[in-house]
């Protein structure tokens, strides 16, 4: 019965959306333009940057304007002046860039930074549950914030698009960083991440199947390395085998197995994920303790807590620290790394988004057409639309489809 209410509800809303579209397409067709912010990114050693120069010519190329905070995109070796080439302005006063109807950001933006938005405003950027706090939701709502979490996008195949490429990019890197860490120049115990004829192959061990690990095997494979992937489910297992297309040596989470091959291996990546909390640990002490020395651990999780009993948060100035003399790396924010790879990867995410948002004539529009955006949308007009987070926080709940229905 509550399925068929909410359903019924669901109709209604769509034909008061079209009803709207209508108006609104006709009073936008002779200027369909968004006006499009992207501030300097000023958490730690967040280098990476929501959309490019190629991507800012073709959004101004249809129309719209984008106005960019100077210096936003030297964290990832974009030029001001090469964003101005391409119809951007540049803007040397925050405050301006903030005066945007749409904001385009990677990190969540400070309390101070909410302070300079203004009332109604469209907010995309990452959302980090982790470190969430109350009063940065009830900031937003005050100022009625429309807000989309980008980390819940999801794309025609109903795939977490930028958590998906995000995860990509972080597994091949950690194998680059585990090569760099086994090399003697940063202390390592000199090996070549992979083998050639007559050597024996670098031992790698990987826990986790998920897009982490499936790109980390795939690329440790790449370079010649010996693969043993870990995992609780046999279905991401198999997944993983079928993905890659070749046989690679999998376990599910045996305790004798797993300690067996990491005491043994020169490389352990951690990319264990929670769905809800705390990642799990897996590795306890004392088999870190009984690791080769220079062996190299890369907690991927460690964003969500860590999967090594010994693993503590570093950055990118000192990422490493030694433990039993194992290398331990464990900084959040691998993609940050790569930063002009990775907003790359970003950029061909965002820039259709926006795109569509000025063809169907407006957020809501765009968002009721779009289920996968639908999702991501967790404030609208200073309402939490999103449940999970309003049970976190005892926070109001509303229906986005009652909220769009009422709004008619």
């Amino acid at each position: 019965m509550a399925t068929g209410l909410r359903e019924g509800m669901a109709d209604i809303a769509r034909q008061g959306l079209l009803q709207t579209q209508e108006a609104k397409l006709e009073t936008r067709n002779k200027k369909n333009s968004l006006y499009i912010g992207i501030p300097k990114e000023i958490s730690f050693q967040e280098n990476r940057i929501a959309l490019t120069p190629l991507s800012v010519a073709l959004l101004v190329n249809n129309g719209h304007r984008v106005v960019l905070e100077s210096g936003a995109g030297i964290g990832a070796n974009f030029s001001d002046t090469e964003y101005a080439e391409q119809g951007a302005k540049i803007a040397y006063n925050k405050k301006e860039v903030f005066d945007a109807d749409i904001l385009v950001k990677i990190a969540p933006p400070m309390l101070e930074e909410i302070e300079m938005m203004h009332k109604g405003q469209t907010l995309i950027s990452s959302l980090q549950t982790g470190t969430l706090k109350q009063d940065y939701l009830k900031a937003l709502m005050h100022k009625k914030i429309n807000a989309l979490c980008f980390e819940n996008l999801r794309d025609e195949g109903n795939v977490l698009s930028v958590v998906r490429a995000m995860s990509e990019i972080v597994g091949s890197t950690s194998i680059l960083i585990a090569a760099e860490y086994l090399s003697n120049v940063t202390g390592g115990k000199g090996l070549m991440l992979g083998g050639f004829t007559g050597v024996p192959p670098t031992e790698i061990v990987i826990l986790g199947a998920g897009t982490v690990g499936e790109y980390a095997a795939r690329t440790a494979l790449a370079l010649g390395a010996e693969v043993k992937v870990f995992d609780s489910s046999i279905y991401r297992l198999r997944r993983l085998q079928n993905n890659l297309g070749s046989r690679v040596f999998t376990s599910v989470m045996q305790p004798i197995v797993l300690n067996k091959a990491i005491v043994t291996c020169d490389v352990v990546i951690g990319a264990i994920r929670a769905t809800h909390g705390r990642s799990p640990c897996i590795v306890m002490e004392e088999t870190v303790a009984r690791m080769k020395p220079h062996s190299v651990v890369i907690d991927v999780s460690i964003d969500q807590g860590g999967c090594f009993e010994t693993s503590e948060v570093t950055n990118h100035t000192n990422p490493v620290f030694r433990k039993y003399d194992v290398i331990h790396y464990c900084v959040p924010n691998i993609a940050s790394r790569v930063p002009r790879t990775a907003s790359y990867a970003l950029t061909n995410i965002f820039a259709p988004i926006l795109l569509d948002i000025g063809e169907f004539g407006g957020l809501m529009n765009m968002v009721w057409n779009t289920p996968g955006i639908r999702e991501a949308l967790y404030i609208y007009q200073g309402n939490c639309t999103n449940k999970d987070l309003a049970d976190m926080f005892n926070l109001p709940f509303k229906d986005l489809e009652l909220l769009v229905v009422s709004n008619q």
